[in-house]
């Protein structure tokens, strides 16, 4: 068995290991909509933390953090990882503890049900369903075309006689690998089955499993990478050496043309070399490095709003409506900021030892220069750098730990849009004394198989970079953040206002979204401003402003949100 069918077998059996454990949940499930979507809100404090915690970190935060780095340096963390894990724990604490309070009381399941009844509107819904499951589906395509490019890159040479690799440039897959289309897609099979058999106590199980899985490998990872590049402070010596860009937390105007200068004179050399290569020993030529786009102060700080996000994700939602009460919040405030640092740390640094990262006996490169795919640049960095002694034991291992990752957030998304056909659409328009909690719970993963076909199909396409799609899916959940913020704290808003919110807020990203070419120009600002500046601010103002134009709501309404 080579090192690479090696690997294959363990992937596939830590795959099987899920599937065992959802099998194990399944016996424990009570045959009611409530457990099947909510665990019978039974949820401990350690179960939560893994839940929040491994729902959040998405490929996103493993191959989006590390391919972005790749391309743009240290401040990646700046920009994401630490106001991410300042502005996470506030939200758990500001709103989801509200949230949990609210749906203990009055029995929620969805946060659609939850605006329906503080908005005294049955409408709303109706709009909020598909702005939701729309932006639901991004953020689907990023675990999806996480996995499916990982596996691509780890498997080179397992199965030459069945898969003949393909593609060009830097999408480029070895003979051999597991198809981008096969592995991608086995993932999502792997994910509703658990699914599937054990609902939300399945997923939080999961969850709790793969998080842990994911943080001891991740850091394997990046102690058996670190120490082939000859240890921590050589692979940092490289990059200060090749590209001392990556190494810059600042962002003044003028940074991206030094920048540019530095990585052009390295390119020049690297071109210089080539040529003087004899014509049999000639690897591909060189490509030239882009002149990037400048980062002012305004571009790095609006970044600092996309966090705001986790207070709309539907899937983060439904995880706050499992806890068993409210002390079970207080350690995931808490531990949240660490956990989010002991991730993205390590994957921040290998993305930028990959600018740089030379092995062999003579040194090459890594990713040639010029070649990298920022989605593959995690997958490449272990293929290549830990070959386990030449057993593939490692390689194996290491990509369960990045699988790990992807689909502790798959689950829960899969799982939270069926909860909401389910309740909020079929349920609520038929009637919930008309529907079984049998049938809700067919209904929900009958819509989740739809939706799961449609976003691999989807993934087919390859749209984009992982962090660019990440971004704007964020952008358009931060943009409805006032809505659900405004619900709890102020008496004052509207159902017009909510309207109002939600609509504006849809037409904004949209239309910015166009304006980038539906998200093709990875630098795309507005007025100098990440995007999701534009669509915050809009949605805020018409959600105040009608809000303020508009009668105010229902004392019986308020008695039942506000009590005294």
């Amino acid at each position: 068995m080579s090192p690479a069918q090696t690997s294959v077998w363990i992937i596939l059996g830590y795959l099987g290991l899920l599937i065992a454990l959802g099998i194990y949940t399944s016996r424990k499930f009570k045959g009611t909509a409530s457990d099947y979507f909510l665990a019978s809100r039974g949820i401990g404090w350690f179960l939560l933390v893994m839940s929040l915690f491994g729902t959040t970190m998405t490929a996103f935060a493993l191959i989006g953090s590390t391919g972005e780095s790749f391309k743009a340096g240290v401040g990646v963390y700046g920009m994401m990882a630490s106001s991410s894990g300042i502005v996470h724990s506030a939200v758990f604490f500001l709103v989801g503890i509200k949230l949990w309070a609210f749906g203990a009381r009055h029995g929620y399941v969805t946060q659609i049900q939850f605006f329906r009844d503080r908005f005294e509107s049955d409408k709303l819904g109706i709009i909020l369903f598909p702005v939701l499951v729309g932006l639901v589906i991004p953020y689907l395509l990023i675990g999806v075309m996480g996995a499916g490019v990982t596996i691509e890159n780890v498997t080179g040479g397992a199965f030459p006689s069945l898969f003949a690799g393909g593609g060009v440039g830097p999408t480029a897959a070895k003979a051999g690998a597991i198809p981008y289309w096969l592995g991608s897609g086995g993932i999502c099979l792997v994910v509703l089955v658990y699914v599937f058999l054990g609902g939300v106590r399945g997923a939080a199980w999961a969850n709790a499993f793969q998080t842990l899985v994911f943080i001891v490998l991740g850091i394997v990872t990046f102690f058996v990478i670190s120490s082939e590049l000859g240890g921590m402070k050589h692979a940092t010596d490289q990059v200060v050496e090749m590209n001392p860009h990556s190494l810059r937390r600042t962002v003044r105007a003028d940074d991206p043309l030094t920048r540019y200068n530095e990585s052009k004179k390295f390119f020049d050399a690297k071109l210089v070399e080539w040529h003087k290569q004899p014509k049999s020993k000639k690897g591909p030529i060189p490509v030239a490095p882009q002149k990037p786009h400048s980062m002012t102060q305004l571009h790095f700080l609006t970044y600092l709003l996309i966090p705001l996000s986790v207070g709309m994700f539907p899937h983060l939602f439904q995880h706050w409506l499992t806890a068993k009460s409210a002390k079970s919040f207080k350690p995931a405030v808490i531990l949240h900021p660490l956990l989010i640092m002991l991730v993205w740390v390590p994957c921040v640094m290998l993305g930028i030892w990959a600018t740089s990262a030379m092995f062999g006996d003579p040194p090459k490169p890594v990713i040639p220069w010029g070649q990298g795919n920022p989605n593959a640049v995690l997958g490449q960095m272990v293929a290549v750098l830990t070959k386990g002694g030449g057993t593939g034991i490692l390689p194996g291992l290491l990509t369960a730990g990045v699988l790990a990752a992807i689909m502790s957030s798959l689950d829960s998304q899969f799982l939270c849009i069926g909860s909401i056909f389910a309740n909020d659409i079929v349920a609520h328009y038929l009637g919930h004394d008309r529907v079984s909690d049998r049938q809700k719970v067919v209904y929900g993963r009958v819509f989740v198989i739809l939706i799961v076909v449609v976003t691999y199909l989807l993934s087919l396409q390859r749209p984009g970079s992982v962090f660019t799609l990440a971004v704007w899916c964020f952008s358009g959940f931060s943009g409805l953040f006032p809505l659900v913020f405004a619900s709890i704290y102020w008496k004052r808003v509207t159902k017009a206002g909510a309207y109002a919110c939600v609509i504006v807020m849809a037409a904004v990203w949209c239309w910015l979204f166009a304006q980038s070419g539906y998200g093709a120009k990875r630098e795309f600002l507005f007025l100098g401003m990440m995007p999701v500046a534009t669509i915050l601010a809009a949605s805020t103002l018409a959600l105040i402003v009608v809000s303020l134009m508009t009668s105010p709501p229902g004392e019986k309404t308020l008695a039942k949100f506000f009590k005294s």
